[in-house]
């Protein structure tokens, strides 16, 4: 079974080795066929916080449980914030 990789952006940065991410899916509404904006938001492991800010984009894969609520790992950085 292949791991699961999302891409999403930061949008807290405040945990020790943690970062908590949004990762937003369109889905198609099942009966208006409407398409619609869902956001997830996954915590996961970094050794180093520091080069994570606000507003990156990164991608996490998937892992062992790390805590009760992170499954998660980030691998890169995608794009820096513009701030």
């Amino acid at each position: 079974m292949a791991t699961k990789e999302r891409v999403g952006i930061v949008v807290s940065n405040k945990m020790c080795k943690t970062l908590v991410i949004a990762v937003e899916s369109r889905v198609l509404h099942p009966k208006y066929k409407k398409i619609m904006v869902r956001t997830k938001r996954y915590k996961a492991h970094v050794e180093q916080e520091s080069n994570y800010k606000l507003g990156d984009t990164v991608r996490i894969q998937e892992t062992r449980p790390l805590s009760r609520t992170k499954r998660w790992q980030v691998i890169d950085i995608i794009s820096k914030s513009p701030r």
